[in-house]
């Protein structure tokens, strides 16, 4: 598996012939990011910056985009999706986050989307177990602050922990913010990610910092 990184929450995960993206951008967003074509969109919260399933879509392959709780079998992709709070944007109303669990290539992968507390809901918890990599927001500002963010990847203890949320959305500086929580200052990005399912033995909330494409 492949991960590149394209701003905001917006990810590119490949294995073999299947991509996926997660919180693609809007092109009704001010944020930019790329265009190509994927098989799956996860959308954790219907927001510009997050709800660009029609980005992901080029000539005849269009996603089947997942825009909500409930349980997927996609693509040999295994997927749970679970109601959780987000402010993002909407300081006086809450909006619905999406949390997702994705189960391939005989990985384990949590998507915390736009989440705002670092207090799961119970059903999620109850997948927490054995999260091979998370995905976690650390900007504040309707997600969750620096210091929740790695306060809750220590709770969930994934062998990998890939920060998001941050640069051009969020509280200025939140990377350094989270990297001086976490014991990484100095921690240098990387372009990409690309892992095997062996990759991850001994691995313990490892921090990788993946730079913006």
């Amino acid at each position: 598996m492949v991960i590149t990184y394209h701003g905001a929450e917006f990810f590119k995960l490949t294995f073999g012939d299947t991509t996926v993206a997660l919180n693609p951008i809007s092109k009704d967003s001010k944020l930019k990011g790329p265009k190509f074509g994927a098989d799956i969109a996860f959308i954790s919260l219907n927001h510009p910056d997050m709800n660009g399933a029609q980005m992901v879509a080029h000539g005849d392959r269009v996603p089947f985009a997942v825009t909500g709780p409930g349980e997927y079998e996609i693509s040999g992709i295994f997927a749970r999706g679970f109601a959780s709070d987000s402010h993002y944007d909407s300081p006086k109303d809450k909006r619905v986050n999406s949390i997702y669990v994705l189960k391939f290539e005989g990985m384990k992968i949590c998507f915390l989307g736009a989440l705002e507390t670092k207090d799961l809901p119970h059903d999620a918890k109850e997948m927490m177990d054995d999260i091979d990599i998370l995905f976690v927001p650390i900007g504040g500002e309707g997600v969750l602050e620096p210091a929740d963010a790695h306060d809750l990847a220590v709770k969930i203890e994934p062998k990998i922990i890939i920060p998001m949320h941050y640069g051009n959305v969020g509280i200025k500086d939140a990377l350094k913010i989270y990297l001086k929580e976490e014991g990484s200052v100095g921690l240098k990005p990387v372009d990409k990610l690309t892992l095997k399912r062996k990759d991850l033995d001994g691995r313990s909330s490892d921090v990788v910092v993946l730079s913006e494409k």
